[in-house]
Parts: structure tokens; sequence; C-alpha cells
């Protein structure tokens, strides 16, 4: 099947791609992917740059007649969100990602697609090695572990780059220029308990929540759709009086709305159990039915476990995962539909005397940012955990009157004959950081449709990526001259 899409027009993105797509790439375990770009360049004759942070650079003289134009920073991140549904049995150490087609869309078997941000990093690579493609003087950047850090480009120091402009291709609909993006910060939470011993008689189920849609937690998290970790806390806090948990294991990354949980019981009332536990879940599928239409909540007999929590502390955890918030917190006042500010509650799980609760909090202003996690260590702390915060990165300030803004809108009017979006971004892109290492360099975003991102159900639009490839050709040969 990669050999059909390495067909799909444009084929000098889909080439690249199916071959970037073999290479496992996941965030902090780049080692291959980096090996792969700096042989790339090096084949093609081009200077490559590793920094110490391990970015790749690679740098490529204008086009005949192009050498008057400003030079023109290329950006795209080498890593990608390995997330795959609890059924599909894949390793993304060691395996390339499978692709199909399914009509104007290329999706992935059961796992992530990597479109999130392959398609660009192969948009990249197809100028790069064109010889016919018209160009100013282009400088590559591929950052490193921007899912889970942005280290990459926190790491990135000045004088590496020497361009006027970056252009970024991160955004992921094909009608919008994004000007500005949130920051973000983690925030972890942990606490021990001393494990209580059962009766090996005694009987235990798992609970399991899946099926819910997920996504990422900037750009869906306005999209209000199931949280597994909230809804896993509402079904054991309302049977609290007729179980003891003995571990949670709800949701993976903290930049992916939570799909699935899973949670050991025992049973000590059974009868109560079942009557509250199928009203509950009744309740919450009529709650969700529209927007999680394939929401599965049953549980299964099991092995019984050796330990428990005790009650007084399974009691706190739940207190505090119900208190903890989740989604859209406010909006954009001066930007309408902008989510401002959000929490996302990525991650849950207790066990073997130690449990963590993790969260992404991103606001496009920095007072937010802190207003939410304020919020959320003061619950934490109250409750005698102890907070840890990590992974601080910027915001992207807006600038509607910038000349390269100028210039993509002109450009896309004259191309489609239609006006573009001009957007803000709830997700986190790397401009922010980026802008502060390089503060007099202009930044823009956009790129083409992928739906799903961060979670299995990714797809990137074919016929979406040949509107933007017309796009990325019309926009690099129109660079503004040199002042």
């Amino acid at each position: 099947m990669n050999k059909q899409i390495k067909e799909i027009q444009p084929t000098e993105i889909w080439s690249n791609f199916v071959e970037l797509n073999a290479i496992p790439r996941a965030s902090k375990k780049e080692e291959q992917v980096i090996a792969f770009m700096k042989a790339f360049g090096e084949n093609l004759g081009l200077e490559v740059v590793i920094d110490p942070v391990q970015n790749v650079i690679i740098k490529k003289p204008a086009t005949a007649g192009m050498e008057n134009r400003k030079t023109i920073v290329m950006q795209s991140h080498l890593d990608m969100v390995h997330q795959k549904n609890n059924d599909t049995i894949f390793d993304f150490d060691t395996e390339g990602i499978k692709m199909y087609l399914d009509g104007d869309w290329v999706k992935a078997e059961g796992t992530t697609l990597g479109a999130d941000n392959g398609l660009g990093v192969a948009t990249i690579m197809a100028i790069l090695e064109s010889k016919t493609i018209a160009h100013p003087k282009l400088e590559a950047l591929f950052t490193i572990d921007e899912e889970t850090g942005m280290t990459g480009a926190l790491g990135l120091e000045a004088g590496y780059l020497t361009g006027d402009i970056l252009l970024n291709l991160d955004t992921e609909e094909d009608d919008e220029i994004t000007i500005g993006c949130a920051g973000g910060m983690d925030v972890t939470a942990t606490a021990s308990y001393l494990q209580q011993e059962v009766s090996a008689n005694a009987k235990a189920v798992q609970i399991t929540v899946k099926g819910l849609i997920g996504g990422h937690s900037g750009g869906d998290i306005h999209l209000e759709l199931g949280n597994a970790n909230k809804l896993m806390n509402r079904i054991m806090y309302a049977t609290q009086d007729d179980i003891s948990i003995s571990s949670i294991d709800g949701g993976s990354l903290r930049n992916a709305i939570p799909r699935e949980s899973n949670a050991v019981v025992l049973i000590n009332n059974e009868e109560a159990f079942l009557y509250k536990f199928n009203k509950l879940v009744a309740e919450i599928k009529i709650e969700y039915a529209k927007v999680e239409p394939d929401l599965e909540i049953y549980f299964k007999e099991v092995s019984t476990p050796n330990t428990v929590l005790p009650k007084a502390d399974a009691k706190k955890l739940l207190q505090v995962i119900y208190l903890t918030f989740n989604g859209l917190y406010r909006k954009s006042p001066d930007i309408e539909g902008l989510t401002e500010t959000s929490n996302n509650l990525a991650r849950v799980k207790v066990g073997t005397g130690e449990f963590e609760i993790m969260c992404l909090s991103r606001s496009a202003l920095e007072s937010g940012k802190y207003d939410m996690i304020n919020m959320l260590t003061s619950g934490f702390e109250l409750a005698g955990y102890e907070v840890s915060l990590s992974g601080d990165y910027p915001g992207w300030k807006p600038n509607p009157d910038s000349s390269i803004l100028k210039t993509l809108v002109a450009k896309y009017k004259e191309v489609f004959n239609a006006e573009p979006k001009v957007m803000a971004t709830h997700g986190g892109l790397e401009c922010g950081i980026l802008g502060t290492h390089y503060p007099e360099m202009e930044m823009i975003s956009f790129g083409p449709t992928i739906r799903g991102a961060h979670s299995p159900d990714e797809r990137a639009c074919i016929s979406s990526t040949q509107k933007y490839w017309k796009f990325v050709l019309e926009v690099i040969k129109d660079i503004p001259f040199k002042v």
C-alpha cells in the first residue's frame, strides 16, 4: 500500500512522506530519523549542521535569479506522537507506519499517521532535492521533540540561522494562515500510599472505558469530547462504597485527549455495584451520544490482585480527580472562536504504592497559563500531593501587521480567488520559542488539512495536500526582495 501512496500527487511530497514514515521517530527517541535526515542532506551535497540538541539544519543556495530575495527558513518537527488502539499490535520502536488509502484520505492501520508534522518535513525535503523549483536561499530547520516539551526549539541557539522569514508548516487546515499560538506547561501531582493486602478469593474486575475520539489537547480541546480519565473517575466515585481500587491506567501523552482507561477493582458489594454501574453508564452514554458515538464502558472478571489502596487514600484520590479542571476554561475575548485557556487531564496512573496525575495547561496569555496552573496546584497541594511543573514554553504573540502575512494573504487570494482565515491556534507551535532566539525574524505558519492528530484516527487529506503544495511553490517563488 505504501507504494500506492508514493504515487499520489504531488509525488514530491508523498514519496518523501513514505520514506520518512518508515523510520521510527517518537519524541525523545529521534536517533534514527536524525541520522536519516543527515544522510538525506549529505547525499544531496548540501551543507548539513547538527546542533548541540540534535536539531538538523540543511542549507541550500538560492536558485538562479533568486539570489536577491530574502533568505527563508522552512521549519517542521521530526518527531511524531506515537499512539495506537489497544487491540493494535505494533512496535513503534522498530516498525514503520502502515498506511492505506480511504477515498480522499491517507490513514494508518490502528496507529497515528505522523502527518503531524511529517507532511511538513516531506515538503521541505521535496524542495531541497528539487532541481527545478525556484526558491531563494533556503535554511531547512528540522527540530526534535516538539510533541513532548519542544526541547529542540528551546535548545536552538542564536547564530545557526541567518534567515529573514520563517515558514512553519505545522498548521492543519489548508485555508488558515496562523500568526499566533498558546503557551503551555506540564503539571504533575504525585503521592505514595501504603498498599493494603487482600484475600486471594476476593472477586476482581477490570473496568474499561474505550472508543472515545481523543485528539489534540490544544486543537480539539474546545470540542468538549469525552476524557477517559474523567469518565473512569465518575464511575469509581459513584461506586466507591462497593469497590476497592487496585490500579488505574488511563491516557498516555500529555498532548493527547485520553481515549482509553482501565482500572482493576475488587467488588465488595456486587448487587450495589451492578446497580450503580449500569445506571451511570446509561446516563453517560446519553450525555455523550452525539459527540462520542463509539464510547464503550464495561467490565470483565480478572485475577485477584495482591493489593488495593486504603479506603481513605482512594477517596481522596477520587475527590482530587473530580476537582481537577479539564477542558476549555476561557475563550478569547479578542479573537472569535479561539480557546484562550484550557487544561487536559492527560494521565492517571495508580498502582504499586504510587500514583501520578499528569496535566497539560495551555493559554494564549502567560497570566492565563499561570492562573490555570495555580488552580490545579492549589487542589493538589490541599490534598497533600507533591506538585512539579515542567516543559514550560511561551506563546507566540500575533502580529497582524507583519509583511510576510500580507504577502501570504495576497498570494492566497491570487491563487485561490478566496480569503484565507488569519488565525491564532490553541495548539503549541514552535514559532514563539524560535522568536526568542531570533527576534528579528518574521514568522508565519500554514499547512495541509490533517484531522485527528495525536490519535489513531489521524488522517491527511489528499486533495488538500495538492492545494497546499501549489501554495507553497507560489509563496517561495515570490518571497520579497532584500532591502
